[in-house]
């Protein structure tokens, strides 16, 4: 008995060790930094002078801020035109690349490469192929005889412009997740189906979607917190403009702590902006979600 409580002691032990470097990373990465976030949040910082309290200030100042809740606006402006496109684009490929077609796998890898390019990278490309004057859209449109497009000048192209860059470069992930749901879906469904004179259409509103729940679910869930955290583009392409409408919520707190130095208070958007995010991811769920 003795030595088998011994024998437990030791691989418990083996288990933290093991477990050793992920505290250590979870504690300096994680911890850390929102135990100092949450302390900020009632301080006023600009990382040079000594931190002030302040209380709730901070707090107050976000109540009054109309430029921050304008952010949120563009950001959901910017989730109302992603998710929907990308979703539809998502799942149409992944429904293509699951049939039977010459080089599956090539297609397959090709969709998912800017996947894994620096989205700085990629918001540079797009920048250049959305340039008013020379970008290769516009000339392609003026040799077909149609007027130039200002993607990026204008306001109320901006946005929409910045979402189809994004959905160009996260469409992979979610082609991905779709074509492990798609091939989940027993085909004797679908031989059942077609036996009873089931069209093709019917078969994908009847039998596809309703086998996909919980795999949109969670894209939909995956692409609201990506879309919430919309960053890269906006500040490389457009830096906020043109007036602030491709201006996201993580710039706008971006901007407060490093360009303006206001640390605290760019400390209490970001945990009010979190918890706006919760809430919104929450609700999807609950509505998107349905029992089999």
């Amino acid at each position: 008995m003795k030595k088998r409580s011994q024998k437990i002691r030791n691989n418990d032990s083996a288990g933290y060790l093991m477990s050793l470097p992920y505290i250590i990373y979870f504690c300096l990465f994680i911890g850390f930094p929102l135990v100092f976030s949450f302390i900020l949040i009632f301080h006023k910082w600009n990382i040079i002078t000594p931190m002030e309290w302040v209380g709730l200030r901070n707090f107050v100042r976000l109540f009054r801020d109309i430029q921050f809740f304008k952010s949120i606006q563009n950001t959901l402006k910017f989730l109302i035109i992603h998710i929907p496109l990308q979703i539809t684009v998502a799942l149409l490929l992944a429904v293509l690349l699951n049939q039977k077609i010459k080089a599956r796998g090539f297609f397959r890898a090709l969709y998912f490469l800017p996947v894994i390019v620096s989205g700085v990278v990629i918001t540079l490309l797009w920048r250049q192929l959305y340039a008013y004057d020379t970008g290769l859209l516009n000339t392609l449109l003026t040799h077909l005889g149609f007027a130039r497009i200002p993607w990026i000048t204008e306001p109320e192209w901006a946005m929409p412009s910045i979402a189809i860059m994004a959905t160009w470069k996260n469409v992979g992930l979610y082609v991905v997740l779709f074509l492990v749901g798609l091939q989940g879906i027993p085909r004797y469904m679908y031989e059942a189906a077609e036996m009873d004179g089931a069209k093709a259409y019917q078969q994908f509103f009847y039998i596809t979607l309703p086998a996909l729940n919980s795999t949109m679910v969670l894209v939909i869930i995956l692409s609201t917190i990506g879309g919430f955290s919309l960053f890269i583009e906006p500040f490389v392409m457009t830096g906020g403009g043109p007036i602030n409408s491709t201006l996201s919520a993580m710039l706008y707190i971006y901007n407060q702590a490093f360009y303006f130095g206001h640390m605290g208070y760019a400390a209490t958007l970001g945990f009010f902006f979190a918890f706006i995010v919760l809430a919104v991811v929450l609700i999807q769920k609950k509505f998107v979600e349905r029992k089999d």
